[in-house]
């Protein structure tokens, strides 16, 4: 049976998309792959397909679990056995869902990446066959993408650790130099790299520069042209999304607000009433739209400035999957600008607390230093993201290697009396879990294990206790649970100067800093450009095939806009310092620094904000209009 004959038996379609049946061909040779195919393009095909007819488990590494939510129905729908593990299921759903994996009845088990790093699921993954892993959105893994994730890096690493042969990697975001990066790390073939072109001609990409004051009237009117056709506005803030849903809900708009801080159960009723069509616009933070695959969005608006070129792509990318006309307009203007660089400031750390950490590797006795990553962050005030970043900055200059993770506390409940359960085994066997009951702590409701008294008194390794209270748990004799997650790291050396590498580092997050930054003026600067923005968006992504006057774009059709500033702002020197920062510094006390009180004062979150409640002060956000550098001297100037 040929490749379009397997196509119509499994899912119905009667022609592959550009670029899938290579992509797929690849694949069933036994190669790895990178498919750069644009958003709405059937990216997901390229792994669906083959994973049918695979020998073995084919595992989909996404770093958004509710990315996979409409690819997973997708596949139920059509007969194709498949999972996905997340903290949603219940226990009895994910120990099915592992064994399941196990035996070989699931053909694709869809994880997120974070899920390699516990211990629990790597004993698993070790008893699971495997033919493919296919990693999504796998621009992330790059230093020079638009949205690196440390934890990415490590995936080369678990492909060779798990022995799954072949690699398939999925973005529809990359330029260039992420797909060089992306393609070096995973050891793919330049030949098997399949781009399909970035243009489209049935997206009119509209520049609309509107002032604050006017951007709710000139929404709400857009909108009201054609109430019925699918809309998605993005936005920057969730309280905006708030405050825009609510505005047109007034003006007789159906909208639904949708925002990474809603409950889950709110966002996936959201998100299944615009599939269904009973909801025709959502008011959205990005945390809206990866995955899902409607068809007949009709207009993508952008109420605030995209974060990069890479974001608006992936966003615009969304609208008009039918190959039917659609919108993609952008209503905004300056005054979002100091948001968007506010949220790249907020991830640089302070040189202090990169020193502080660097001090605690030194004076590790150990060859190895053990950390908690949340406790971390809040320790030395870091975010977790750029914590891992400053992590991954490490171990590339030579200083510490990841080793693993585990789970500090093991605990379970009996489900079967304890001497019922030693009956069940002979010999030495028996004295093994004989002896790791004798090593727990039994409370009200949870017994403990003692791991390290184990380890102490019978001759053993840690695995082999993790193997049977995992094995105790399949078979229902007991339900396990694992806390404390810790990462542990080899200490490759420590005949570093701490001052000379916090400076080094500190360096290394200024530069990722200013990459940033220069990222979004690159955007603005293709908005306000009088060229085809269809041909400049697509040779921005290495796809040189568009006209060189789409006839579908504003710049086209009327030429240049220009984004201003709309708002007068008040003098940073009519500001009363000492009334803005008082509370502050008195709920800081000692960890109060300039840096801090420059994101205090542009509303931006960081670990120690949240521990001391600095986001109810009466200061928080209130000049995140103003730029991060000119609020920070004018606090400098003020300090002395």
């Amino acid at each position: 049976m040929n490749l379009e004959q397997l196509l119509q038996q499994t899912f119905h379609f009667t022609e592959f998309k550009a670029g899938q049946q290579q992509v797929i061909e690849t694949i069933m040779a036994g190669q790895s792959a990178a498919a750069i195919f644009p958003t709405g393009s059937g990216k997901s095909l390229c792994y669906q397909l083959p994973a049918v007819h695979l020998p073995n488990l084919t595992l989909v590494v996404s770093p958004l679990l509710s990315l996979m939510k409409d690819q997973l129905d997708f596949l139920l729908k059509h007969g194709v056995k498949a999972a996905r593990l997340d903290h949603t299921l219940a226990r009895d759903d994910y120990t099915q869902v592992l064994q399941q994996a196990k035996n070989g009845a699931l053909k694709i088990l869809m994880i997120s990446v974070e899920r390699f790093k516990n211990e629990r699921f790597r004993a698993q993954l070790k008893q699971m066959n495997m033919s493919l892993m296919v990693v999504d959105e796998a621009h992330c893994i790059s230093e020079w993408g638009h949205n690196f994730r440390p934890d990415y890096l490590k995936l080369p690493h678990y492909q060779k650790e798990f022995n799954i042969p072949q690699c398939l990697l999925l973005t529809a975001t990359a330029t260039p130099k992420v797909v060089a990066d992306m393609r070096a790390k995973f050891s793919i073939a330049e030949d098997n790299v399949v781009m399909t072109g970035f243009y489209r001609n049935n997206l009119y990409l509209q520049m609309s520069p509107t002032a604050s004051t006017e951007r709710l009237k000139a929404l709400s009117n857009n909108l009201k042209s054609d109430p019925d056709a699918p809309t998605i506005v993005y936005v920057t803030l969730q309280k905006t999304a708030e405050t825009v849903a609510e505005y047109l809900q007034r003006q007789g708009i159906q909208a639904q607000h949708y925002h990474a801080g809603m409950k889950s159960e709110e966002r996936e009723q959201i998100q299944n009433q615009f599939m269904a069509g009973e909801v025709n616009c959502v008011v959205a933070t990005i945390a809206f739209g990866m995955g899902i695959d409607k068809a007949d969005v009709r207009r993508v608006i952008h109420y605030d400035l995209p974060k990069s070129i890479e974001n608006y792509a992936q966003e615009i990318g969304r609208a008009g999957r039918d190959d039917k006309i659609s919108l993609c307009e952008v209503l905004a203007n300056k005054d979002d600008l100091q948001v968007q660089e506010n949220f790249v400031y907020g991830d640089t750390p302070e040189k202090s607390a990169i020193a502080k950490l660097l001090q605690q590797i030194s004076d590790t006795e150990e060859p190895f230093w053990e950390t908690k990553l949340i406790a971390l962050s809040n320790e030395l005030n870091i975010r977790v993201l750029p914590l891992k970043t400053l992590l991954v900055y490490l171990e590339l200059a030579g200083i510490i290697r990841p080793q693993l993770s585990y789970f500090e506390d093991y605990s379970f409940k009996s489900l079967t009396d304890q001497q019922s359960i030693i009956d069940l085994f002979e010999g030495e066997r028996r004295d093994f879990i004989s002896t790791l009951f004798q090593h727990c702590i039994v409370k009200k409701t949870w017994t403990y294990v003692d791991i390290q008294a184990m380890l102490a008194n019978y001759k053993s390794n840690r695995s082999r206790i993790i193997t049977a209270l995992e094995w105790l748990d399949d078979q229902g004799h007991i339900e396990l649970q694992a806390k404390q997650a810790v990462e542990r790291f080899s200490i490759i050396r420590k005949d570093f100067n701490c001052d000379t590498l916090s400076d080094k580092m500190f360096q290394l997050f200024e530069n990722k800093e200013q990459s940033e930054i220069d990222r979004i003026h690159t955007m603005i600067a293709l908005f306000e450009s009088g060229d085809c923005l269809s041909r400049q968006l697509a040779s921005y992504f290495g796809d040189y095939s568009a006209p060189e006057h789409c006839g579908h774009c504003s710049a086209c059709k009327s030429g240049a806009v220009s984004f201003e500033s709309t708002e007068k702002l008040t003098p940073l020197k009519q500001f009363d310092f000492k009334q803005l920062t008082d509370d502050f510094f008195t709920a800081m006390g000692s960890e109060r620094s300039t840096l801090n009180t420059t994101k205090f004062l542009c509303g931006i979150h960081t670990p120690i904000f949240t521990r001391l409640k600095i986001r109810a002060l009466p200061g928080f956000g209130q000049l995140q209009q103003y730029p991060f550098k000119a609020v920070k001297s004018w606090i400098e100037a003020n300090s002395g």
